[in-house]
């Protein structure tokens, strides 16, 4: 029996049999590290084994933040197998669920927690970054953590260390996923307004420390990137390809991302013959476009994209709407084959919007009343949220931020809704 609590208390052995299921995903689909955007990961890894990491102008290549890269370097140093590497994600999503549980616990009694926990530990929709070299599921544990540390910052009773890690999870996310650079920015720009005019601006305080941290974690990679381009606050060079597809004005193409060159596996998703009638109407852009290297190219891509929206305003806004429907069910997308494994989507993240919506009314009758760690996760979650709806998205961007919806639905739930899976006595 007091086995049997310990157990129960103790969330790293609770939840210890979902570790066995993904290290048995990663084992059942073996990476080989060519898999989508497998090899620039890896790419940028060596470069940083070999003392660089972009190559020098014009050529410049920052397609992706060096966070997910620098935690490769051990295992390509010691030559181990890739599959390592997947064991690794395995055993971070593993801890996501944990800190989310763990979580959970201080904002929801031990039912829902435990509910809930077990909702993201089968959220298959994650699963298939599983056995890939994707950021997706180290962002997942980072944001994760992240969660856990807010919490235990804004409690008065905590010490200073959780301030520092705070900050230094939000910035390493954002050396991660350059979007969150974005997001880091703007969340310093709004706490810093409201700081200044909150007449109680203690968490406020709490909140603009962190966020500098965040920056002071950053600052190695913008002054590097500074150094290369002359540019301040650029976080990557990948933004203009996706800001193009994104805007494009043509009937048939609702947003989403496009191979550009077309290569035979970008062929074998598409209708057929619509690789003659992309290439019809993006072969005048991409002659102009590729031109150019590096930053120059991201800013060529970036001066069509905003001269689509400022010529096709309602298309832009269009491909917005469809973007939505990619983001949370990989639906629609512009030439491709509809697959029944699309319908996989619908009911998890079915089930996590129908809850978010009924948790908005009671956030906003209620929002001073709200925790302050999940008003700052909310902003965080809102503007990441906002960023990615403005270019062209795909489901795994919204499996990221699962974590931080579930805690603050969780936290709604737990003060509004009353229910029981049994049915009451007749009366």
């Amino acid at each position: 029996m007091m086995k049997n609590i310990k157990i129960i208390k103790n969330p790293f052995l609770l939840f210890l049999p979902f570790l066995i299921l993904y290290i048995l995903i990663v084992f059942i689909f073996p990476t080989n590290g060519t898999f989508g955007d497998e090899n620039r990961y890896l790419m940028f890894a060596h470069n940083l084994i070999n003392g660089f990491y972009s190559p020098p102008p014009p050529a410049i290549d920052l397609g992706n933040g060096p966070g997910y890269s620098i935690i490769l370097i051990p295992i390509l140093k010691l030559h181990l197998p890739l599959i390592c590497i997947t064991i690794l994600n395995a055993i971070l999503y593993y801890l996501s669920v944990v800190f989310v549980f763990k979580s959970l616990k201080k904002v929801a009694s031990h039912k829902l927690s435990l509910i809930i926990s077990v909702f993201w530990a089968f959220y298959f929709n994650s699963y298939e970054y599983l056995p890939i070299i994707y950021t997706e599921t180290f962002v997942v544990f980072l944001i994760s953590l992240l969660i856990f540390t807010l919490l235990k910052v804004f409690n008065s009773n905590t010490g200073k260390k959780y301030f520092f890690l705070s900050g230094f999870l939000i910035g390493y996310i954002a050396l991660t996923k350059p979007i969150f650079g974005y997001v880091l920015t703007v969340l310093l720009a709004g706490i810093s307004f409201l700081w200044l005019i909150n007449k109680d601006a203690s968490n406020y305080k709490k909140s603009l420390v962190i966020l500098l941290i965040s920056l002071l974690t950053c600052s190695p990679y913008l002054i590097y990137n500074y150094h290369l381009t002359g540019r301040i606050f650029y976080w990557g060079s990948n933004g203009g390809n996706n800001l193009y597809w994104m805007t494009s004005p043509y009937e048939g193409e609702n947003g989403s991302w496009i191979e550009y060159p077309i290569t035979q596996i970008g062929q074998a998703k598409r209708i057929k013959g619509s690789d003659k009638i992309i290439e019809q109407l993006h072969k005048e852009d991409f002659e102009e476009i590729f031109k150019y290297k590096g930053v120059q190219q991201d800013d060529v891509y970036k001066k069509i994209a905003i001269n689509n929206i400022e010529s096709h305003p309602l298309k832009f806004l269009k491909n917005c709407f469809s973007n939505v429907g990619r983001i949370l069910f990989n639906f629609p997308r512009a030439y491709e084959l509809q697959k029944p494994g699309t319908l996989l989507r619908l009911p998890l993240n079915g089930i996590i919007l129908v809850l978010a919506l009924f948790c908005l009314i009671p956030t906003l009758i209620n929002w001073r009343k709200i925790l302050f760690p999940l008003r700052f996760l909310l902003f965080f979650v809102l503007v990441y949220l906002g960023g990615s709806i403005l270019g062209s998205a795909e489901t795994r961007m919204f499996t990221m931020i699962v974590p931080p919806l579930l805690v603050w639905i969780a936290f709604i739930l737990n003060k509004t809704a009353k229910f029981s899976l049994r049915f009451g006595n007749k009366t």
